[in-house]
């Protein structure tokens, strides 16, 4: 089936990739916002004028004049998260600086890295991704390890029944500071906020009802969903048992610059974020596609991550539909921890609805990581496996015996298949998307509608 064909460019952070597709399908874009002209002077100020509290500088001062030996914690995403921690963006330096400004000492500032269940970050990635003046100022640096129980410190229960463990780094500091990006979240309807405790600094047992199977089979738990999400729900309720003093959060657009910095009181500064990523991140759309093309970003580093682009691809789809799915793996392990391996596996063998009815069994007991497998469900719930085209980069061909879907790989000519470096996305994304049309009009007898999401998983389609 020949067909007229234009090139779209998927942004990778570093990489930009050409993707071919049908001259006549639809881009899908967030609106185009415009990002602050003066990045630095907007994170100043919105430290200096912050919501629902008063000026960071005196919190930190009113800290000091309560106890001059007082301890603070800036809390940080680890590197699956495109926050702008350095550059004219960094939200951290302008933060640090300031508790130092007003009698914090150096040694009593702890950047601590809200790892959740992922793994440390290395000295080498903390120097990478923070300004150098952190580094150099001499503050402590530290991963928070959800499987040490010595760094834990029960704080209560919620109603939920999550007996929630925090990072004692943390609890024991006199001055608690969140940062981080408010970007859809497909789990907690936006992350930001409330996320950098919970999940970022509880213990793994806590994570067995705010992951557990239950809470994200129900209907409120989706992109830029807040009311009714209960995922959020309890996230914000552990976050407030652990409390914080102030956060720092901020928007960016697509080629991810800074459109907006949120800082203050927790709910407050995150509520007016969300609300402010909402009005350009939703992608209003009349109809479902027959073919969607999808590339996982900035937060594509291996398969495990790659879980939201495929969620977000999904959600343009009718039922049967087919979709492609883009992602260059940077992580040591392309596809994810050993657990996440022998999860997705199951789903794999299983399908997606005996996954979640053996994962909801009374007899089950939590294995962490059984989360993402339960929404790579929620895609395999709409895409037949032969019809969702995974192309990843860093993958062998006996990786695809664990992760569902159809190997993107077996489309390029042999001596270029399972190659680590992103330009070979394009052209297995090309043949990838020319098979899914080809199929389509076999089976149909007329050309898909397809939809070529471009900004990945941060432009979210809402079908009206």
């Amino acid at each position: 089936m020949a067909t007229a064909t234009m090139t779209v460019e998927f942004d990778l952070g570093r990489w930009k990739v050409p993707v071919e597709a049908p001259a006549w399908a639809d881009v899908l874009t967030m609106r185009k916002v415009e990002p602050l002209a003066y990045p630095a002077v907007a994170v100043r100020a919105a430290l200096a004028d912050p919501m629902g509290c008063p000026p960071l500088g005196a919190v930190a001062a009113a800290k000091i004049a309560a106890n001059p030996e007082a301890k603070a914690v800036v809390v940080i995403s680890d590197n699956t998260r495109p926050v702008p921690y350095r550059g004219d963006s960094g939200i951290v330096w302008p933060v640090v600086s300031a508790l130092l400004e007003h009698g914090f000492r150096a040694e009593h500032v702890t950047v601590l890295v809200a790892t959740g269940t992922h793994r440390a970050m290395t000295g080498q990635e903390l120097a990478q991704m923070l300004d150098p003046q952190v580094i150099a100022a001499g503050v402590r640096l530290a991963n928070h390890d959800c499987r040490d129980r010595s760094s834990l410190r029960y704080v209560g229960t919620t109603r939920r029944g999550t007996r929630l463990e925090v990072n004692t780094t943390y609890l024991d500091a006199d001055l608690k500071i969140l940062t981080g990006l408010v970007e859809s979240h497909f789990m907690a309807g936006a992350s930001g906020g409330r996320k950098a405790i919970v999940p970022g600094l509880i213990g793994e047992d806590s994570t067995f009802i705010f992951h557990g199977a239950e809470m994200l089979a129900a209907p409120g738990v989706a992109d830029l969903v807040l009311e009714g999400n209960p995922c959020h729900e309890e996230a914000l309720e552990g976050a407030l048992l652990a409390g914080a003093d102030f956060i720092v959060n901020v928007t960016l657009d697509r080629t991810f610059r800074l459109t907006g910095v949120f800082a203050g009181e927790l709910q407050a500064a995150h509520r007016a974020a969300v609300d402010t990523l909402r009005s350009y991140a939703g992608i209003p759309v009349d109809r479902f596609y027959d073919v969607a093309v999808v590339h996982a970003g900035r937060v594509g580093i291996n398969h495990y991550q790659a879980a939201k682009a495929g969620v977000v691809g999904a959600s343009a789809l009718r039922p049967g539909g087919k979709l492609v799915i883009a992602a260059h793996h940077t992580d040591v392990d392309p596809i994810g921890s050993a657990r996440y391996r022998t999860l997705l596996h199951l789903l794999k063998l299983f399908g997606p609805e005996r996954y979640e009815r053996l994962i909801m069994a009374p007899e089950w007991r939590f294995v962490p990581d059984q989360w993402e497998p339960q929404m790579w469900g929620k895609v395999l719930a709409k895409v037949d496996p032969r019809d969702l085209y995974y192309c990843g980069t860093g993958l062998e061909a006996a990786d695809y015996e664990i992760i569902p879907g159809f190997d993107g790989h077996t489309l390029l000519p042999e001596a270029e298949r399972y190659g680590k470096e992103p330009a070979e996305l394009g052209t297995m994304m090309g043949a990838a998307v020319r098979e899914a049309v080809r199929r389509h009009h076999e089976r149909e007898g007329r050309r898909p509608r397809v939809a070529v999401l471009a900004d990945g998983p941060y432009g979210i389609p809402v079908v009206r």
